[in-house]
């Protein structure tokens, strides 16, 4: 139990670091949520912290049915 619980705090202070060494903005959990994701992916790890570009695409609105006819 008590090797866990060291192997918990020594990844959670390394992500620490590496947030501080790269400058990153996002949250120590977001961090370690990324990680947890692509640990089998072949991404780059400086990808990875990347915003994805594709989210931020809006929908084109003439495709959008309308729910409540006015």
């Amino acid at each position: 139990m008590k090797t866990q619980i060291w192997c918990a705090v020594s990844i959670y202070v390394l992500i620490a670091i590496v947030k501080k060494e790269l400058q990153l903005n996002a949250s120590l959990y977001t961090l370690l949520q990324i990680l947890s994701v692509s640990v089998f992916e072949k991404t780059p790890i400086s990808q990875a912290f990347q915003p994805d570009s594709s989210l931020s695409e809006v929908p084109d609105a003439a495709n959008q049915l309308n729910l409540f006819e006015i």
